[in-house]
């Protein structure tokens, strides 16, 4: 079975166990509706390669990520290879992308696009969460094991499925250094 066939239907059945299980299974949530409620913000912190869904004041979830291939710092210019730091927000959401689900981030705002512009710099743009690629062109250890984006953020595909559940368009995404 192809891996993005698979984990999707790995996330299907932990999501169906979990509801058959009851409320003494799943913990403080309660409830399996409450499990999936969406987190209220995500931080991304780029020093430790983590990510953290919150919700009521607490991390729901910790993934870890790969970024871009130049990591250290915020992105400045199309095609330096960079992660941005700020506040942003998710917004669209694509299941078709060239990885394994992705969700874009509102990079770059206003402040991004004025700062590339003093240096007659061109921002980039088109800054993600999404899982590895659906045609990978490197052994699976390698996107585990090292920064290979070109300044986006990647999950594996079953973090990335689990990401995928719990946002939505408009949930608040912090990059911290």
């Amino acid at each position: 079975m192809h891996a993005s066939i698979r984990n999707l239907a790995l996330g299907a059945m932990l999501l169906l166990v979990a509801a058959a299980a009851g409320a003494d299974a799943i913990g403080s949530y309660g409830t399996p509706a409450a499990v999936l409620q969406p987190a209220e913000r995500v931080i991304v912190y780029k020093q430790s390669r983590r990510m953290e869904l919150w919700r009521d004041g607490a991390a729901i979830a910790t993934y870890k990520v790969s970024l871009g291939l130049s990591p250290v710092g915020h992105k400045q210019r199309e095609g330096d290879l960079r992660t941005p730091e700020g506040r942003y927000q998710l917004t669209r959401r694509n299941s078709r992308s060239d990885f394994f689900l992705s969700v874009q981030v509102s990079y770059p705002e206003a402040n991004d696009v004025a700062a590339a512009r003093r240096n007659g710099w061109s921002p980039g743009g088109l800054i993600m969460v999404h899982g590895l690629p659906n045609m990978p062109r490197q052994r699976p250890e390698y996107y585990r094991d090292n920064d290979w984006t070109d300044g986006c953020i990647a999950l594996s595909n079953g973090d990335m499925l689990e990401f995928w559940l719990l946002t939505t368009p408009g949930t608040p995404i912090e990059i911290r250094p």
